[in-house]
């Protein structure tokens, strides 16, 4: 049995609905598994402009009504999760891509030290970094607000008590971008189709969309008790 954790990559779009309800099986892994797995956090631009993707990507199917009627319909079906009744119809976000930024930039806070990168229990084992990808999501799906809006965003930091200069600076430097791109390379390495996606050992299993947890949970049990070094025919 394999003593390193699991390294986990997880590529989400922070506005795909279907990363918002799987957010109930991420908190999960990290409850059930604690140290035996390491979630890396990746971000694509599934949603970087909205409205070629939705406005005119559904009209033939009813338009932005349709989508938005259609995101209430999973929501109605994964009871654990709020979904706003105006959602996508009004506030709509123009894009991810600032969010996807804004992220990275807590993201490397975190990898240098600067905010602490430790699970918290009043957020149900999440980490800093992990609980504001997790209000942001529920700012634009349960909330309606554009989370599109630098403002909106450093709204929820201020919230979180992170330091909102330094998340400046990262995104005024250039930092976050290149954080951002690295994702962008990640996403290629592997060929990730979509949102949201965990890739273990080393991109030989893939896991794309509305897995069960308890699929997720059996490749995770196979790599941690598979011996170091030795493949397996199962």
């Amino acid at each position: 049995m394999t003593s390193r954790p699991v390294r986990i990559a997880y590529f989400t779009d922070v506005l795909c609905v279907w990363a918002y309800v799987a957010q109930i099986k991420i908190d999960e892994l990290k409850r059930h598994f604690q140290d035996r797995i390491a979630l890396n956090y990746h971000y694509l631009t599934l949603f970087g402009n909205t409205h070629d993707r939705l406005v005119e990507g559904w009209q033939d199917r009813g338009g932005i009504e349709a989508y938005g009627a259609h995101v209430q319909g999973i929501g109605r079906d994964f009871g654990h999760v709020e979904i706003h009744p105006d959602i996508w119809c009004r506030n709509r976000p123009c894009s991810s891509l600032s969010c996807h930024l804004f992220l990275k930039a807590v993201a490397l806070l975190e990898e240098r030290g600067e905010i602490p990168a430790s699970p918290q229990s009043h957020w149900q084992g999440r980490t800093l970094h992990e609980e504001t990808v997790w209000r942001l999501r529920c700012a634009f799906f349960r909330d309606l607000q554009d989370i599109g809006q630098l403002s909106c965003q450093l709204d929820i930091a201020s919230q979180l008590d992170l330091p909102c200069d330094r998340i400046r600076q990262l995104l005024e430097n250039g930092a976050a971008h290149a954080a951002f791109t690295a994702d962008l390379e990640i996403r290629e390495k592997y060929a990730v189709r979509g949102s949201p996606t965990l890739v273990l050992n080393e991109g030989r299993q893939i896991l794309y969309g509305n897995v069960g947890y308890k699929i997720i949970e059996a490749n995770i049990h196979e790599l941690l008790q598979r011996p170091a070094g030795q493949a397996t025919w199962c």
